[in-house]
């Protein structure tokens, strides 16, 4: 692949080949993913003590199987991969009475991941050792959002600064999570072509034509910062948008949506009902799985604006992603460039992924 041009005027986009190469994919693993943040869960889904909660780490991707615990109100992350042979410790959500047990050998080990015990182990020399202990990952928080990263070359606060330093107004402290608003969905495209859709209202006269009934296309812009971008969706003069107190610097603006996108591949939706979490995670060259969490503060406007018809926005763009998966693998495809205006998204994006593939 070749290095994208930090001018959006002279840029051309990533080529065809980085959406189609499976050595390319395998390459993004390495160099963008396994030091990623991903968001795994909210704190409400770990608030008893002693709570364990297995999880693989972009599942079809990566496939880390971790652990969350809470120690006393405080989690931690830790390997759910037994120290003795390499036995998955904890198959499903569970409560510990004490220690967390190997059940192939009985090798035990206590929730803050320290060996304890094991069977059979007369004649052991320079055992135990540090690394009988359950190895421990990174975790950190937004609010009550909970993020792992397995090898973080930047903290989470940096990396979402300008998420925080916007919206941290908004109550939410106050989002519970509504899993039956919560979808999981799967296309036949490569994981950053979903993030390109994402990154630009380009489309959205052409894609979605109910959205563009509700968003002021002449006023759409992105604001680039270090690791992320943010869109925002300007209301139509009559439609729903945020109360915006005086501190913050859109106040008097009809504002009807913040569309955060944060590095590599998640995506934080404010409406006036709450948030919308979207994270798309890569499974093959041309497969992606993404993933729809719903945290609601106001029920009473979940099906107005911006933030109604979520589903319907969705598979409108799945069926404008899949087409184009199978255009950028063209012979006659190589590359293309960006509109200055509407484009800067995208262009972010390929910039990031261009620097950390050439690391």
């Amino acid at each position: 692949m070749k290095k994208i041009n930090d001018d959006i005027t002279v840029a051309n986009t990533l080529e065809g080949d980085f959406y189609c190469s499976d050595k390319l994919f395998l390459k993004v693993k390495e160099k963008i993913f396994e030091s990623s943040w991903q968001f795994i869960c909210s704190k409400e889904e770990m608030n008893e003590a002693n709570t364990v909660f297995p999880f693989y780490l972009l599942d079809e991707f990566i496939s880390e199987p971790l652990i969350l615990v809470n120690i006393d109100n405080s989690i931690k992350c830790f390997s759910n991969v037994c120290t003795h042979r390499g036995n998955i410790l904890v198959e499903e959500k569970t409560t510990l009475s004490r220690n967390i047990v190997c059940n192939y050998h009985g090798k035990s080990f206590t929730k803050g991941g320290k060996f304890v015990f094991m069977p059979e182990t007369e004649g052991m020399k320079n055992f135990p050792c540090e690394s009988d202990n359950l190895s421990e990952v990174k975790i950190d928080n937004f609010f009550q959002f909970l993020f792992v990263s397995l090898d973080p070359k930047i903290s989470l606060k940096t990396l979402l600064k300008e998420m925080i330093d916007r919206v941290s107004w908004l109550p939410l402290n106050k989002l519970k999570i509504r899993k039956d608003l919560s979808k999981s969905y799967e296309i036949d495209a490569n994981w950053a072509l979903y993030c390109d859709n994402y990154l630009e209202g380009f489309h959205i006269p052409f894609i979605h034509k109910d959205l563009n009934a509700t968003l002021d296309y002449k006023k759409y812009d992105v604001e680039i910062f270090k690791y992320c971008n943010l869109q925002i969706g300007y209301a139509e003069e009559d439609d729903i948008c945020f109360e915006i107190p005086k501190s913050s610097v859109d106040h008097g603006q009809k504002i009807a949506a913040y569309y955060f996108w944060v590095f590599p591949n998640m995506m934080f939706n404010f409406y006036p009902w709450g948030l919308s979490v979207n994270i798309v995670k890569p499974v093959e060259t041309k497969k992606t799985k993404i993933e729809f969490i719903s945290f609601v503060w106001d029920e009473s406007k979940l099906d107005l604006g911006a933030g109604a018809d979520l589903d319907k926005v969705e598979l409108e763009d799945e069926e404008i992603v899949q087409r184009v998966q199978k255009g950028v693998g063209s012979r006659f495809y190589k590359s293309g460039r960006f509109s200055p205006r509407m484009e800067k998204g995208v262009h972010h994006f390929h910039t990031l992924v261009s620097k950390f593939m050439f690391k």
